[in-house]
């Protein structure tokens, strides 16, 4: 393309279209009517007769011609050079650049939009080029001039406030010269990816949000979408970065974060949308779905790789999960993208890198339950879950677990979020595991009876208030007739063949569970049961785990690692003496483990029952219970002789004497104050209603804390018995320390969080949360100790007890009553009749009308006999019809000293 373009270049083209040999021959016409050899010279006259035969003209010809002109020079010519190579006459040239960079908008306002387009329109004149295409390169040139004047900052994508000031004037402008036909969108677009590196994602947004050109025609303008594809990512990237970073144009970043996450989600996910685009219909949705892929990879990577607080990754990767969120997709809520997004996005979650096998799971699921998640994750799950409903969400479970490899770890995260916080949930899980295990029986389906155990045992994990502990579930799948395994011996060969399978694998309680509550099995197939017992009894000898060196009263529920029998046997002997006290007999695990199991009782539970100590002169329970198991001869003379002796120095150098069940503090007040810490959180939530949906996310963590803070051997009341022992006239838990305060601190909790959450709801529309709460708190190892600091509270100290304790204990006692189904029976000592009673009838033997300070309690009570239908007026019978309803602060007389690890009494 060189000066001497006019008729000669005309000339050229024009020679090529009528199908000329060639333009390379510098010798023009005459060269190319020269004769070949052996060829007829033709004239030109027969060459264009010829072209005109071939080519008949017809309707729309012409405009056929000109538009494929107008695609050839847009395809091929460089506009950039032909405006270097047009000599026009000497004029003033118009440039936009120096306007928008120096004059700045006060000269905008002076030189009017419609001279600044009578300008551009005479200069492309002279130019002798389009208008439109002479308009778009100079906007495009401005705005990277404007963009290349903040490169001291590399990585900003927001501009600053001088570059705002500039980009407005420019749209102002481009705005005009678009409504006057003066402005080429695709000229323009290409223009910019030519140089996409030097240009801030903030002037992209701008240019869309102000309708200059959308990012539908920036996007398919660009001849490299996967350059496109990294740019959008690294960009976005960094937009999350600064979202979080302490800066004056946070809100302007968040409006650009939610409106390219929108567009995208559209884009990519929007069912037969009608795009209408010069690219191939595909070509778009890949392009959204792939900048939408890599930044869930990115923060699913950074969150395994583990994340520093307040690091830029971590940064990035919580605001990007918080745009799944319903404020980002208000706008668009009533289309199907966001719905499938969000299901889009569940399964690259459990899809990501499924590197974990089976094996791995079922040794390292107990670490991937609620509490122990990355915060972020659970926080991610919980958006997902707001748009899919629970049903949709166990079948999409189901169906990724059927069809794709699958990242176990957060598969089972997935589960215990969904148990968590979603209550209807549960019984979903429950009915799909059913599902699960009647096809794996039915067709000896490996993957369906792995997927069945696993998700079993991950639900388990977060207590009884949310799912049936593993003991329970296995007993009531496999310990009946009724079980899936009886129907052939294909089925109970299959069984014990995965129970095998497992045992290299699996922790020790499990198999605990196993031996301890077998699966029925005919006779004449007992020998697949006792080979299986004898391997896992081998595994457990390997572990250094041995069945007979199990607790009393060792709850199997728990999938905690195993007690230690010397840690377990001062629990087992408390609890001994406790059955002891209200029977006068000897327990019978106490007899049975004197015969069956001599190595833990000879080892453990008798060197703990006998701790020297100073005896009493009038004998107590623990004096009577070791009188009574010499006479029973269950105590060898040797040991005995030796605790007598050791009692006697005891009288005499009482300071000296081993305390024995007493727990150092160092030990327990760590636990403790995580376990206060986790409360704490609770009662926070329950005074914002905007987080009530995270309520049963706390519930979790409280329920993960309450082992430690009641020490390794928190199972140990699994009432084995399915009736709880106690005293009404003399409740004592002097003898328990620790559960003692473990219990005052959530009664303690359970009437404060009652109270802030009835300032702004009344009980019966507070949701779930109370009786989760009750659940967790009455599982079977602190239930008795409950009861007894009930009864205490009641029985004892009634009278004195304020409108807000009675309230909290009234409120405790009707959710206990709604769940006198799944709890075990009292049997109470005198003056309460003497049979067994259901957990209301325990309550009503509390309350008895004999004194007029009685009769005052039991009418506040009244509503402990009332369904939760009629929970409601609670607060106004107890608290003269104010309390209830109440917009102030829970009253002082519940608030815990934050500086104290233990309170005495709820009182």
């Amino acid at each position: 393309m060189g000066r001497q373009r006019g008729p000669h270049a005309a000339s050229r083209c024009w020679e090529w279209e009528c199908g000329a040999l060639t333009m390379a021959d510098p010798r023009g016409l005459d060269s190319v009517s020269g004769p070949a050899p052996g060829a007829r010279r033709r004239a030109w006259a027969e060459l264009l007769a010829g072209r005109v035969t071939r080519q008949k003209p017809g309707p729309g010809t012409g405009q056929k011609v000109q538009d494929s002109a107008v695609r050839l020079l847009r395809s091929h010519l460089d506009w950039s050079g032909l405006l270097l190579e047009v000599e026009g006459p000497p004029c003033k040239k118009l440039c936009l650049g120096p306007l928008i960079d120096h004059d700045g908008p006060e000269a905008c306002s002076n030189l009017s939009t419609s001279f600044i387009g009578s300008a551009l329109r005479d200069h492309a004149s002279q130019l002798g080029v389009p208008v439109a295409v002479l308009s778009s390169q100079m906007a495009a040139s401005s705005i990277v001039r404007m963009c290349a004047a903040g490169a001291e900052h590399a990585h900003r994508v927001l501009l600053d406030t001088e570059q705002r000031k500039k980009l407005s004037s420019l749209i102002e402008i481009t705005q005009y010269l678009l409504a006057h036909s003066m402005f080429s969108r695709l000229f323009f677009c290409q223009e910019l990816w030519k140089v996409q590196n030097s240009l801030s994602l903030e002037a992209l947004w701008r240019l869309h949000v102000h309708n200059v050109v959308s990012l539908w025609e920036l996007l398919e303008s660009c001849a490299d979408l996967q350059a496109v594809v990294s740019w959008l990512f690294r960009n976005l990237r960094l937009l999350c970065e600064q979202v979080e970073a302490p800066c004056q144009h946070t809100d302007i970043a968040r409006a650009m974060l939610s409106d390219f996450v929108r567009i995208f989600v559209l884009m990519g996910f929007q069912k037969n949308s009608d795009l209408r685009r010069n690219v191939e219909p595909e070509q778009m949705p890949q392009v959204a779905r792939d900048v939408l892929e890599r930044m869930l990879l990115f923060a699913l990577e950074a969150l395994a790789a583990g994340l520093q607080e307040e690091s830029p990754a971590h940064k990035a990767v919580s605001c990007w999960f918080s745009t799944f969120s319903g404020q980002t997709f208000g706008s668009i809520i009533s289309t199907d993208a966001p719905k499938r997004f969000f299901s889009h996005t569940l399964t690259q979650i459990l899809t990501h890198k499924p590197v974990l096998r089976v094996s791995d799971a079922v040794q390292m699921q107990r670490e991937w339950s609620f509490a122990k998640m990355p915060p972020l994750l659970t926080s991610l799950f919980r958006k997902l879950f707001v748009i899919l409903s629970p049903e949709e969400l166990v079948g999409h479970l189901q169906e990724v677990l059927e069809t794709h490899e699958v990242n176990w770890q957060h598969v089972l995260s997935c589960v215990s979020t969904l148990v968590i916080c979603l209550p209807e949930a549960q019984q979903l899980v429950h009915d799909w595991v059913a599902r699960l295990l009647a096809r794996a029986f039915e067709s000896c389906d490996l993957d369906s009876m792995v997927t069945a155990f696993l998700v079993v045992r991950q639900a388990a994990l977060e207590g009884p208030s949310v799912f049936p502990s593993y003991a329970d579930w296995f007993q009531a799948s496999f310990g009946s007739a009724r079980g899936s395994h009886g129907c052939s011996k294909k089925a109970l060969v299959f069984l014990f063949k995965f129970l095998s399978d497992l045992v290299p694998f699996e922790g020790a309680r499990y198999m605990q569970v196993h031996i301890l509550h077998p699966p029925l099995v005919p006779n004449k197939y007992r020998s697949l049961l006792t080979d299986y017992i004898t391997l896992a009894k081998t595994r457990l000898a390997d572990l250094k785990v041995s069945i007979e060196n199990m607790g009393l009263y060792e709850d199997l529920s728990s999938a905690r690692d195993v007690t230690e029998p010397h840690s377990q046997a001062p629990q087992d002997v408390e609890k001994a003496i406790l059955l002891f006290e209200h029977t006068g007999k000897i327990p019978v695990a106490v007899m049975e483990a004197s015969i069956f199991r001599r190595p833990y009782y000879l080892s453990h539970f008798l060197p703990a029952l006998l701790t020297p100590r100073v005896l009493p002169r009038v004998p107590d329970s623990r004096a009577a219970f070791i009188e009574s198991l010499k006479r029973a001869d269950k105590i060898p003379s040797s040991l005995y002789s030796t605790y007598r002796h050791a009692c006697s120095t005891a009288e005499k150098n009482p300071e000296n004497t081993a305390p024995g069940m007493k727990v150092e503090p160092n030990c327990v007040d760590e636990p403790l104050k995580l376990l206060m810490i986790a409360l704490g959180g609770l009662r926070a939530a329950m005074t914002d209603p905007a987080q009530y949906d995270v309520l049963s996310a706390q519930i979790a963590v409280i329920s993960e804390r309450l082992g430690p803070a009641l020490g390794v051997s928190e199972d140990d009341g699994s009432c084995e018995a399915s009736k709880i022992q106690l005293s009404v006239l003399a409740p004592e838990l002097e003898q328990q320390e620790q559960k003692v305060r473990v219990v005052d601190l959530l009664l303690t909790s359970f009437c404060q969080n009652l109270m802030a959450a009835s300032s702004f709801a009344p009980p019966d529309r507070q949701g779930p949360w109370a009786a989760r709460f009750t659940m967790t708190m009455c599982g079977h190892a602190l239930l008795p100790a409950v009861l007894t600091r009930l009864c205490q509270l009641l029985h004892h100290q009634g009278p004195s007890l304020s409108a807000s304790h009675v309230l909290g204990l009234a409120a405790l006692a009707v959710h206990l009553g709604e769940s006198r189904s799944v709890l075990p029976e009292v049997h109470v000592g005198p003056p309460a009749p003497a049979r067994d009673l259901s957990i209301p009838e325990f309550f009503n033997s509390l309350l008895t009308c004999r004194t007029a300070e009685s009769s005052r309690l039991c009418l506040k009570s009244v509503p402990v006999y009332m369904p939760l239908s009629a929970y409601r007026i609670i607060p106004a019978r107890l608290c003269g019809g104010t309390c209830g309803r109440q917009s102030g602060p829970a009253p002082p007389g519940l608030v815990a000293a934050p500086d104290r690890p233990h309170q005495e009494s709820v009182v």
